[in-house]
């Protein structure tokens, strides 16, 4: 398995006012089997992962859903929605300053696959690491999601930690494979005998990351280190 699939960050938020997001959420899914959906962030932010052309096919499902909305605006007519706007605007003035006053000075967001973002939080540590700089992720099936956050008055340390780990996330997906062993019909005595065998190779292939799972183990590292490796264990 190559790593070749799209990563694309959606801000559904405009759709906030009209829609429940997590609804929403729900029905890209139904509409896009094929994709990969995030967490959905408090900003309205969510990562999707997938094929480029089922991309393409969720955009055209967004931007028809924004294109029927704003027709409906039209038609509600001009002076209900000045008035709208306006009871919109005396409700939220004192939650907006509060939230302004309250927002971090400096939040990053990377998303990555999460097998290449757990072969960098072992091999590449330090990528991870930066003064001033609280570092969280979330990992939701084949997505990670990394929150940067700036901890200290110094400006733009989240965006150079977030381009440093983009780096090194788009070298690995160059030069990574995955292969899967997967016992998932054998007793319980066999998986065992599976995960020793895999430890005692390991120190040969050490750029290798066993990745164990109650089913299966995940093999990631350099191509041809993974392929020794899995014809070692077969």
């Amino acid at each position: 398995q190559a790593f070749l699939s799209v990563t694309s960050i959606l801000n559904v938020a405009v759709f906030r006012d009209h829609f429940v997001l997590e609804d929403l959420v729900e029905e890209m899914k139904k509409q896009s089997p094929a994709l990969s959906f995030g967490p959905l962030q408090p900003d309205g932010q969510i990562a999707v992962q997938g094929p480029f052309p089922a991309l393409q096919v969720l955009r055209e499902f967004l931007l028809l859903k924004a294109k029927s909305l704003s027709e409906e605006d039209k038609r509600e007519g001009t002076s209900h929605q000045r008035l709208r706007r306006k009871l919109q605007e005396h409700r939220g003035a004192p939650e907006t300053r509060s939230s302004l006053r309250d927002a971090p000075r400096d939040k990053q967001v990377v998303v990555l696959d999460t097998d290449i973002y757990h072969y960098m939080r072992f091999f590449f540590p330090k990528a991870f690491q930066a003064r001033d700089v609280v570092i969280s992720a979330v990992t939701d099936g084949d997505i990670a999601t990394v929150c940067i956050e700036s901890a200290g008055r110094k400006a733009g340390s989240g965006l150079s930690v977030k381009k440093t780990i983009e780096n090194y996330s788009v070298e690995l997906q160059k030069i990574l494979r995955k292969e899967r062993l997967c016992f998932k019909e054998h007793s319980r005595g066999e998986r065992l005998k599976f995960k020793q065998l895999c430890e005692r190779l390991k120190p040969r292939y050490p750029k290798v990351l066993l990745i164990p799972y109650d089913t299966h183990i995940d093999v990631v590292g350099i191509s041809a280190d993974v392929f020794k490796f899995m014809e070692q264990v077969r």
